[in-house]
């Protein structure tokens, strides 16, 4: 059961990132703060849920969240400053985006770098403890793989349709047949 906040007096955002240990595309974040007494069954990490779930929920977070947002840091942005650093720009481009200004930020994983005058607590696996990283991760997710659809339509080669950009083995024999392209990483290893 996921926990509805981790501090009751404070409004939180929860934060969490996608697509971190992809090969083509961004790295996305998203930032979500839910009332206090939001309740959802369904909702938890986004990794455990169905494209059919997380699509129900995303409509239903997006309609019932106090304030969300989605932010985006390029593949060059990320060739640049690197993949953590990425990550950290991209939550707290999300955070940026929010209408409602967080006191406290509930952050997936155990690193990140602060953000101007808001205290954090790094959740190691929150999207499996907290609703509101919960909430951010399904965000986060299916504004990922809904861009990686769009991408595939142009660039069939990758299997981006099925793998998001991951590194599966169609994804890397798609870059070995025909190359990289605009969208590849390439501070990463691609082969």
């Amino acid at each position: 059961m996921l926990k509805p906040f981790y501090n009751q007096s404070l409004i939180e955002a929860g934060l969490d990132e996608v697509g971190r240990g992809c090969l083509a595309g961004p790295v996305v974040a998203a930032a979500v703060i839910l009332p206090k007494d939001y309740k959802n069954s369904l909702l938890n990490d986004s990794k455990q849920l169905t494209k059919a779930q997380r699509n129900q929920i995303r409509t239903e977070i997006m309609e019932f969240a106090l304030s969300w947002a989605v932010a985006e840091v390029s593949n060059e942005e990320i060739d640049k400053i690197n993949i953590l650093n990425a990550s950290f720009l991209a939550m707290h481009r999300a955070i940026d985006q929010l209408l409602i200004i967080p006191e406290h930020l509930l952050v997936d994983g155990n690193r990140f770098t602060p953000y101007p005058f808001v205290p954090h607590t790094c959740i190691v696996k929150g999207d499996a403890k907290f609703m509101s990283i919960a909430a951010a991760s399904v965000l986060a997710k299916t504004y990922r793989d809904d861009l990686m659809e769009r991408l595939a339509v142009e660039f069939s080669h990758y299997g981006w349709e099925q793998n998001a950009g991951y590194p599966t083995a169609l994804h890397r024999a798609g870059i070995r047949e025909f190359g990289t392209c605009r969208h590849h990483r390439m501070s990463f290893r691609l082969l």
